[in-house]
């Protein structure tokens, strides 16, 4: 009984220290969530107007550019793939490989090679475990990005889609982008979207009445689109970046509380069985100094 008492204390001890640990975890993304939802909020207007800028240029210009006309006969494409740095944030990680993966079949199937870019160490070592072609990757600031992260990011991805794809190893006709998009503290959902080539203006409203406006691009289309592509690819970037990691900070708050949660139960559940466990140690004590009592009382009778 002793033994199995020493256990149970051992076992409390234990979930105690590890619950500090979740606990501490689930405080520090509660405190760092709030700033990355400030700032995937400064950020998202800014993006979804270039992205309806560009978008204009090529949809009411009739300049031939590269970025924005697709390939008769597209070869290549590219997939960012936005994950975590460090674990303990539930499905977070896997959600966005599981939407990576069913993105890379489709594009696959119709006929495109796909060369992968990685964000996070979660990415990087589920394509290494498996031996699959990496053609980059970038670690250590899924959780904290900074706009110089991802205009490096941009700037290989743009340079990979200006090379032509039929002649050069490391060009590419589509550039495609997976990542997490933080809806609230609760739902964050794994998607991926085409960054490359444009195709329609977008718009969440109704259409607009009457004729369409007349565009003028000074001093031409193609120079506008020069100027605009990389901003454009930057702040597309910079924007699924700040997305998800808000979604993991809110995800692995999420899991933490959970594993801090099972850790009160846990420990209830081993106190107890430590009280059970005290109590027969207690009661086989006073059994044995009853019976220990009534041996010598009947051993001085039998003297007597």
């Amino acid at each position: 009984m002793g033994a199995q008492l020493r256990i149970y204390r051992r076992r409390i001890r234990s979930v105690k220290a590890t619950k500090k640990i979740t606990r501490a975890m689930e405080l520090i993304s509660a405190s760092r969530i709030v700033k990355a939802q400030q700032r995937v909020s400064a950020s998202t207007p800014y993006a979804n107007e270039l992205t309806r800028a560009v978008s204009a240029v090529a949809t009411f210009s009739n300049t031939n550019h590269p970025l924005t006309t697709e390939s008769e006969n597209p070869k290549r494409a590219a997939v960012l793939i936005i994950t975590s740095d460090r674990g303990m944030a539930g499905a977070y990680s896997s959600s966005a490989i599981k939407e990576a993966d069913g993105l890379i079949v489709t594009l696959k199937q119709r006929g495109l090679e796909v060369d992968t870019y990685l964000v996070g160490r979660k990415a990087v070592n589920y394509f290494k475990f498996r031996n699959r072609a990496i053609k980059n990757s970038w670690t250590g600031f899924s959780d904290n990005p900074t706009y110089a992260n991802a205009k490096t990011i941009s700037d290989e991805l743009i340079a990979a889609f200006i090379k032509d794809a039929q002649v050069d190893i490391d060009g590419v006709d589509e550039l495609h982008i997976v990542y997490t998009e933080f809806k609230s503290m609760i739902t964050q959902i794994a998607m991926n979207k085409r960054m490359l080539p444009l195709e329609v203006v977008e718009s969440d409203g109704p259409a607009p009445a009457g004729l369409l406006p007349m565009y003028e691009f000074e001093p031409n289309a193609g120079e506008v689109l020069n100027a605009l592509l990389p901003r454009y690819i930057e702040s597309r970037v910079y924007n699924a970046l700040l997305q998800s990691a808000a979604s993991e900070h809110a995800a692995r708050r999420r899991a933490m509380k959970s594993a801090t949660d099972n850790a009160d139960e846990l420990i209830k559940s081993l106190t107890r069985l430590a009280n059970a466990a005290r109590q027969a140690e207690i009661t086989q004590e006073i059994s044995e100094i009853v019976g220990g009592a009534d041996a010598l009382a009947s051993a001085s009778a039998g003297s007597e």
